[in-house]
């Protein structure tokens, strides 16, 4: 499988949402749901609303990816992602993500050095 990187940077191949949605394996996401409770301290996240077949598909996306501002305006710029936007270096909406998901960042950096 290709790599899928997201608008915001983050690699959705590597994501267990995405790849329990694409092994089509239920107990698998809700493993990724119990997790995601823990490490977002939210009880009210339930595997309904895992299921993702990533950002840049046409398919299902999970809670925080279908209503994410940062994939909404890489959508409306018609980039491949935001190291491709010609505004990569002053955009908020990237910024305030990446500050706080450093790993993002330094994906989109990597693209955009490469571009």
């Amino acid at each position: 499988m290709d790599r899928m990187i997201a608008y915001c940077g983050l690699v959705c191949t590597d994501c267990g949402a995405h790849q329990a949605t694409m092994a089509n394996d239920p107990e698998a996401i809700e493993r990724v749901a119990a997790q995601w409770r823990v490490d977002h301290n939210n009880p009210s996240i339930v595997a309904e609303g895992v299921w993702c077949e990533g950002c840049l598909a046409e398919g299902r996306r999970c809670f925080h990816c279908a209503d994410c501002d940062v994939r909404a305006c890489g959508v409306e710029h018609g980039v491949a992602n935001c190291a491709h936007c010609s505004a990569y270096e002053t955009c908020s909406t990237i910024q305030r993500f990446t500050g706080l998901v450093p790993q993002a960042k330094e994906t989109l950096d990597a693209i955009r050095a490469a571009l």
